[in-house]
């Protein structure tokens, strides 16, 4: 059952007396994808009181195309997994504070922390799991910001509908980009492929996938300098990196899928990252910090796949709950 009590915050600079609604839980789970729903349901079915704190339940997942390697479906979409993953959430009645990102975590003196969310909420919680997973990167150059929502995209699942029978771009050599580029090619007159390298990262059935798609043309050893239009996206630039040729040529659309990064921000050094800035647990899911745990894509552990960040959130809840039970 959800536990909360009103606090009022005094900001004398200001002269305002400000109430703030807090929340008390015995764990509380950052981020709504494989890892945090999975953590949330063993922590729950144990008997805890538990929370999800996401901007989205699902989170990659539902900007996933179709997923052939999650045991139990031969194939499945991500939008469709992200929904049994909220059927299960709701099941359990699991506490979901959705739409919000955590701004802050502070560990208190008596052990427990604080977690500041976006919207002014305080949750106390005795444990904290953090499955916050990664964000896309962007290309940082002109006209990405300006077109975001209007021709640039970082989802092909979402937004290749709107492509039908028009010219898309997509831009990255792993598993995303090459995804990206099949979806759209479903639909689109041509695609665009752009990559830096000549030869790709993604997985060896994706690549023959592509190679057999028609309307796919590579551009190979490139990167995108800038995105051009008007009100929307009407063409790109790229630059080869081996000979500095530059080539500009139309599209109605970009879809960004060259990476992510970690979303560790708002961890604001309390707890120790490696140099890829992931979350650094032992084989038990924790970190360097007692009573945080840390799970799937965030963390350190090897091989970003959504069947292993399941594993590693189960692992992290019930790592957390002998903790509980010793404490207790």
């Amino acid at each position: 059952m959800l536990s909360f009590n009103q606090i009022k915050v005094d900001d004398s600079d200001n002269n305002i007396e400000e109430t703030k609604k807090v929340l008390n839980f015995d764990i509380t789970i950052i981020g709504g994808g494989p890892a945090g729903v999975t953590a949330a349901v063993y922590a729950k079915r144990k008997g805890w009181n538990t929370a999800i704190v996401t901007k989205n339940v699902g989170g990659q997942v539902s900007d996933t195309a179709e997923i052939e390697n999650y045991t139990g479906f031969p194939m499945v979409q991500g939008y469709e997994l992200s929904f049994k993953f909220k059927e299960q959430i709701d099941k359990f009645d699991i506490e979901t504070i959705e739409g919000y990102d955590v701004s802050g975590i502070t560990k208190l003196d008596d052990g427990t922390f604080e977690v500041s969310i976006e919207d002014g909420t305080l949750i106390k919680s005795k444990i904290v799991i953090v499955a916050a997973g990664k964000s896309w990167i962007k290309l940082n150059v002109p006209g990405e910001d300006k077109f975001f929502g209007r021709g640039v995209s970082v989802c092909a699942t979402c937004d290749a509908p709107f492509y039908k029978n028009k010219i898309a771009t997509a831009v990255g050599g792993g598993n995303s980009g090459v995804e990206a580029a099949i979806e759209l090619a479903k639909v689109a007159s041509k695609v665009y492929l752009v990559h830096r390298r000549d030869e790709f990262r993604a997985d060896q059935i994706l690549i023959d996938k592509m190679k057999a798609t028609e309307n796919i043309e590579l551009v190979l050893d490139s990167v995108v300098t800038e995105v051009k239009g008007d009100n929307l996206v009407k063409s790109v630039e790229v630059i080869n990196r081996k000979t500095n040729e530059k080539r500009e040529f139309d599209t109605n659309g970009v879809f960004v899928e060259i990476g992510l990064i970690p979303n560790t921000q708002f961890l604001k050094g309390l707890v120790k990252l490696n140099e890829k800035n992931e979350i650094i647990v032992d084989a038990l899911c924790q970190t360097d910090v007692e009573g945080l745990y840390a799970a799937g894509d965030i963390t350190n552990v090897e091989y970003k796949q959504i069947v292993i960040a399941t594993g590693e959130g189960a692992k992290a809840a019930l790592s957390a709950c002998d903790y509980l039970m010793r404490e207790k």
